[in-house]
C-alpha cells in the first residue's frame, strides 16, 4: 500500500481521494504518533495504563484489547478534529469503525475455557463473558463515541492490519461512510506467549489508530489531510505485491522514499529503497502491524511537510 504526502488542507485533492486526517496511539515508550519512528521501548518498559490516558470511567469489565483500542481511538479522533468537549462533532451515522486484532482477546477466551473446565458454566463471570467475542473492541469504540456507521472486526493473520485499512477505504469509496476510524490492537499476556512461543518483551502490547476520510468530507469541515491513501495489492507473496504497487520504470509513478517491511522480511524486492521494520521497536505486532505501519508512514509525511503530491511511502 502506498501513501503520498498531503498538505495542510484538502485543496487540489480529488474529492474521491481517501485522506488520513488523524493518528492516535497507545504504545509503550511513546507519547504520540511523532515517536513512531524514533522511540524504541526497552525490555521491561512500563505498559500503557489506559486509566491514566482516558480516565477509568467506562473501563471496568473491558478486556485489555478494548481498553487499549479506546485510548488510541480517542487520540486519533481528537487529532482529526472530530471531538468537541469529548463528544463527536460530526454525525455518528457518517463514521464507521474497522478494528484489526488477531490475538487481542485470546486471554479472555482461554480464561473462560479454563473456568468452564474447573468450575463449570456456573463459574463464569457474566460481566467478562461478552469479551470472549472477537468483535468487542470494534463495538466498544462504536458505543463509546456514538459511531453508527459500518462496523467491522478483521482477524486475518499477518496482513490483517493492511486489510483493515483497505476495507475502511472501500467503505468510504462505496459511499457507506464519510470517514472510518481504523484501529490495530494486540496484547501481550501468558496465553499469547504460550501460543507464539515468545516472551512478552518480544510482543506488542498496545494500539494505534488512523482516521480515514473522504477528501470532500474533510474539506467541508476544514480538516487538514496528513496523507493520501494510495494503491492496495494483495498477492501470494511480497514480490508480486510490489510489482503491482511499484509498476514499471517510466510509467510515471513516484518511487517510494521508505519501505515498511513485513516482520523479519529480508528480501530486497524494492531495490535500494530504505527499509524499516517496526517490529524491531515495538515487538511482534500481528494484526496491528499494518495499521502501525500506515500510522508511521503518515506521521513521517506530516513531519516532512511540503506539497501533498511530492512524496510516497510503501508499506
Amino acid at each position: 500500500m502506498n501513501h503520498s504526502r498531503n498538505g495542510r488542507d484538502a485543496a487540489g485533492v480529488p474529492a474521491a481521494e481517501v485522506l488520513v486526517t488523524g493518528i492516535g496511539s497507545a504504545l509503550p515508550g511513546t507519547t504520540g504518533p511523532a515517536d513512531l519512528l524514533d522511540a524504541r521501548p526497552a525490555p521491561g518498559h512500563d505498559p500503557v495504563d489506559p486509566g491514566a490516558l482516558i480516565g477509568r470511567r467506562g473501563l471496568r469489565y473491558k478486556d485489555r484489547a478494548s481498553q487499549l483500542a479506546l485510548c488510541a481511538a480517542e487520540a486519533g479522533l481528537r487529532d482529526a478534529g472530530l471531538l468537541a468537549d469529548g463528544a463527536l462533532s460530526v454525525p455518528g451515522t457518517s463514521t464507521g469503525v474497522v478494528v484489526s486484532s488477531n490475538l487481542g482477546n485470546l486471554d479472555t477466551v482461554c480464561e473462560v475455557a479454563d473456568g468452564i473446565k474447573e468450575h463449570g458454566v456456573a463459574g463464569i463471570s457474566p460481566m467478562g463473558l461478552p469479551n470472549a467475542s472477537s468483535n468487542v473492541p470494534a463495538s466498544s469504540l462504536a458505543i463509546r463515541h456514538g459511531l453508527r456507521g459500518p462496523n467491522l472486526m478483521v482477524c486475518n493473520g499477518a496482513t490483517s492490519g493492511l486489510d483493515a485499512v483497505h476495507w475502511a477505504a472501500v467503505m468510504i469509496r462505496a459511499g457507506r461512510a464519510d470517514r472510518v476510524l481504523v484501529v490495530g490492537v494486540e496484547t501481550a499476556n501468558r496465553y499469547v506467549e504460550g501460543l507464539l512461543g515468545r516472551p512478552s518483551a518480544e510482543l506488542l502490547d498496545g494500539a494505534v489508530a488512523l482516521v480515514l476520510e473522504r477528501a470532500s468530507a474533510a474539506a467541508e469541515r476544514g480538516a487538514a489531510g496528513l496523507a493520501v491513501l494510495g494503491d492496495y495489492a494483495r498477492e501470494a507473496g511480497v514480490a508480486a505485491c510490489l510489482d503491482r504497487l511499484l509498476g514499471t520504470p517510466g510509467d510515471g509513478r513516484r518511487a517510494p522514499a521508505l519501505w515498511f517491511v513485513p516482520e523479519g522480511h529480508r528480501g530486497n524486492e524494492a531495490g535500494d529503497v530504505p527499509r524499516h521494520d517496526l517490529t524491531h521497536r515495538f515487538g511482534s505486532a500481528s494484526g496491528a502491524l499494518g495499521v502501525l505501519q500506515c500510522a508511521a508512514a503518515a506521521g513521517r509525511l506530516r513531519a516532512e511537510g511540503g506539497d501533498h503530491r511530492s512524496g510516497a511511502v510503501l508499506v
